[in-house]
Order: structure tokens, then C-alpha cells, then sequence
């Protein structure tokens, strides 16, 4: 794999990881309250979660109260895990509820978490939401959940990849920077250690999140990931400059690489004559 591949995987994955979440609206006049095996939902922090266990059940009561002068439709009721705009973990559960204006009412299920251990494993931000026949939102609480599943899931495999790629990146410019073949353009080297610096920030931020000390939101992973890029760039751009010397004498070797295959291809020739 070259050094343009590896970066251009780290730059992907980059954008992947810190592109913005879409905000779930609340379309209509609807309060809502949620508990999650007799935890408050919206009390939820990275040191208080929702203990999801992959094979278990999950006691769910959503309540609803209509403050609006129409009544409300529920059909659905969706739980999910996002990390910076990608889901990890979703569950939709169909029900049949109307919510008369002024009225409280409250559903009440238990949740089999099929699945789960392949999907996530770490802290992950999530949240409960209702939605009507239409599949629209109708009205939303964020949580922090804290999943058991296994390293060998979705998102785990995906920082996996991502660590693979950073360690690759790194070689890379650690072998350039070793054997004098960076460019001499300071930008140039800044931009050759930026790549191997985003993905560090990455790394730094998934492992955080699956060893349970910290949610990732966007604002984390950008902040992260431009500090470590900010650092490589620094390094390369500051770096020595390689003298022109070294250039030369790499440039002198491989042409005299390429005039000895010439001549061993010409004796090749010869011979089979």
C-alpha cells in the first residue's frame, strides 16, 4: 500500500469520524420522559450511562405528554447509538399510541438487544426517539449508553482499521525522515507528517471511548484530532532539511540501478541467441 493510499484512508475515515450529527427535531408540542431499566434517561452522562448487555432484555417506559391542541400518533419508538454522525446500534419497536391534547400517557416494553455484541462496544451517545406513521420525529431525548459488547464488532473493527492505517502512516514517514527523503519544501514535510498526525487524534479518541472513559462527540474528535495533526505538521515542518547531496546521490543510484537491469537484460538477450 503506498504512502498516497494510506493518507488518503486516514483522510476518509477522518471525515467520517468528525463529520457533524445531524440534529433530531422535535416537530410537534410534545413532552417526553424515558427510563431504561429504571434509569432516568435524560440523566444519562459518561459516569452515570445506560448499561446495554448484548442477550438481555431492557425494561423500557416512554411517557408522553401532549401539550398541543391536536393529538399525537406514535408508531415507533427508536433506540440508537451514534458516534459523530454514524449508528452503531438502532432498535425500532412498532407500537399504537395516541396522545389525546393534555394527556399523559406512558408505553411500557421490554427490549431484546439481538445483536448487540457485533454492533459496538465503549461508551457510545445515543438517543430515544418517537416517531409517527410517517416515520418522522416526533420527539427526542439524547442518552449515554455503555455497551458490553465485543472489540470484534462494527465499531471495533472500525478502529482496528484505523489504528492499522496510523501504524502504516507512521512508518512510512518515520523511515522518510530517517533515511533523508523528505522533501525540502517545508510545506511538503509539514503535509507528509499531517496525515499520521489526524489518525494518532483518532486512535487517541476510539480507544477512549471503548476503555469507557469519555463519549466522543464531534466536538472532542475535531478538537483532538487538530491538535495531534497540528503536532505532525509542526515536526515536518520543522524538521531538518535535507541536504541536496542526499538527493543527488539517491537520484545517481538509481540510474546506475537502471543502467545494470539494462545491461543484465541485454546479456539476457545475448544468451538466448
Amino acid at each position: 500500500m503506498t504512502t498516497k493510499s494510506i493518507a488518503a484512508l486516514i483522510t476518509l475515515l477522518a471525515c467520517i469520524f468528525i463529520c457533524p450529527a445531524v440534529a433530531t427535531a422535535q416537530s410537534r408540542d410534545v413532552v417526553m420522559s424515558a427510563i431504561i431499566n429504571g434509569q432516568d434517561v435524560s440523566a444519562t452522562s459518561a459516569s452515570n450511562p445506560v448499561r446495554l448487555e448484548p442477550g438481555e432484555s431492557a425494561d423500557i417506559a416512554v411517557e408522553l405528554t401532549n401539550r398541543g391542541t391536536e393529538p399525537v400518533t406514535v408508531r415507533n419508538v427508536h433506540m440508537s447509538g451514534r458516534v459523530v454522525g454514524l449508528t452503531f446500534f438502532s432498535y425500532a419497536t412498532s407500537v399504537h399510541l395516541t396522545v389525546q391534547p393534555g394527556a399523559t400517557d406512558t408505553l411500557r416494553y421490554q427490549l431484546d438487544l439481538i445483536g448487540l455484541d457485533g454492533q459496538a462496544t465503549g461508551l457510545i451517545g445515543g438517543a430515544v426517539t418517537v416517531t409517527d406513521a410517517q416515520g418522522d420525529p416526533i420527539a427526542s431525548i439524547p442518552m449515554v449508553t455503555d455497551v458490553r459488547g465485543s472489540l470484534i464488532s462494527v465499531y471495533g473493527l472500525f478502529g482496528i482499521v484505523l489504528v492499522i492505517l496510523t501504524a502504516l502512516a507512521l512508518i512510512d514517514a518515520a523511515l522518510a525522515l530517517a533515511r533523508h527523503r523528505l522533501s525540502q519544501n517545508r510545506w511538503q514535510r509539514g503535509l507528509r507528517l499531517l496525515a499520521p498526525g489526524v489518525g494518532i487524534g483518532l486512535v487517541i479518541a476510539f480507544t477512549a471511548s471503548v476503555a469507557r472513559l469519555w463519549v466522543p462527540n464531534t466536538g472532542l474528535w475535531l478538537v483532538l484530532a487538530g491538535l495531534t495533526a497540528a503536532v505532525f505538521f509542526a515536526l515536518g515542518y520543522f524538521s531538518p532539511t535535507p541536504p541536496e547531496d542526499d538527493e543527488e546521490g539517491l537520484d545517481e543510484e538509481d540510474e546506475a540501478l537502471s543502467d545494470a537491469d539494462t545491461q543484465l537484460g541485454m546479456s539476457t538477450d545475448e544468451f538466448g541467441r
